[in-house]
């Protein structure tokens, strides 16, 4: 049996320099569903999926391209 690799989870901390974006606009952004949805992992504690993180930023790489036509 194949094992699928484990998911990266990353800080929120780790978002914001990813993102260039503050931890309150990150958290707006997600209220809104705009943002991949964190994984709780206490009551304080969240992280988020690297990979669906980067893909997000991808989007945002792509969208300005149709922004200019």
């Amino acid at each position: 049996m194949t094992r699928k690799p484990t998911p990266i989870l990353i800080p929120m901390k780790e978002i914001c320099a990813l993102t260039s974006l503050s931890r309150t606009m990150v958290n707006r952004l997600r209220v809104a569903g705009r943002f991949p949805d964190a994984v709780e992992l206490g009551e304080r504690r969240v992280a988020f999926v690297r990979s669906e993180v980067l893909a997000w930023i991808d989007e945002r790489i792509a969208g300005r391209a149709k922004n200019r036509t």
